[in-house]
């Protein structure tokens, strides 16, 4: 049966927990399926609920492959562990990304004035190449964020700020050596409700 609680636990499983389950983590992050489907937690679930999952994720989390009759999975970002070779295009041009917009909530606004934008357990900052809603913005950003903070991308790609984009067109960076963006790379930061400039 393929439903959202799975397809939560699958991210998490995939972005989380992989190591300490002692999943085989391969290059690029793929795990065997084979494994995956043998965890408890999985064991009502087929390949073939699997790959519904994959496809109808409007959110394009995961990849599936299958090479000589076995199948490979992956989150394709937001892992809380070093996964090694991850497919990222780095973006070296500030016009790649006319836009690069992170999401956040008035509750983390103080903090983040003052520490910038942090990756806090993950590998990487997310971002959304635009708004939620908006063509070819699929993932990056919850819908239900509170302010959209614009990334000036030619100031922080000049100040030595790594961005990468991801298979499912998520905009990434991990920050300085501490894991922030600092607030003086911030171009805009808007209120959603009233169209406030923050700044």
């Amino acid at each position: 049966m393929v439903d959202v609680k799975t397809s939560k636990a699958l991210s998490w499983l995939l972005r989380h927990g992989a190591q300490r389950e002692g999943l085989t983590i391969l290059t690029d992050g793929w795990v065997p399926l084979e494994e995956v489907l043998n965890r408890h937690k999985f064991k009502k679930v087929s390949i073939d609920d699997v790959k519904k999952i994959v496809a109808s994720c409007p959110k394009q989390r995961f990849s599936l492959k299958e090479e000589d009759g076995q199948f490979f999975i992956k989150a394709n970002q937001g892992h809380s562990f070093q996964v090694e070779h991850l497919t990222l295009d780095e973006i070296t041009d500030g016009t790649e990304a006319s836009d690069v917009v992170h999401g956040t909530y008035h509750r983390h606004w103080n903090n983040i004035q003052r520490q910038g934008l942090s990756r806090m357990n993950r590998t990487h900052i997310h971002f959304a190449p635009g708004l939620p809603g908006e063509s070819g913005v699929i993932s990056g950003m919850r819908t239900s964020c509170q302010i959209y903070i614009y990334i000036n991308l030619p100031k922080a790609l000049q100040a030595g700020f790594k961005f990468y984009k991801s298979a499912n067109n998520v905009i990434l960076c991990a920050g300085n050596d501490e894991g922030y963006l600092p607030s003086e790379y911030f171009l805009k930061v808007v209120d959603k409700k009233t169209g406030e400039d923050l700044m």
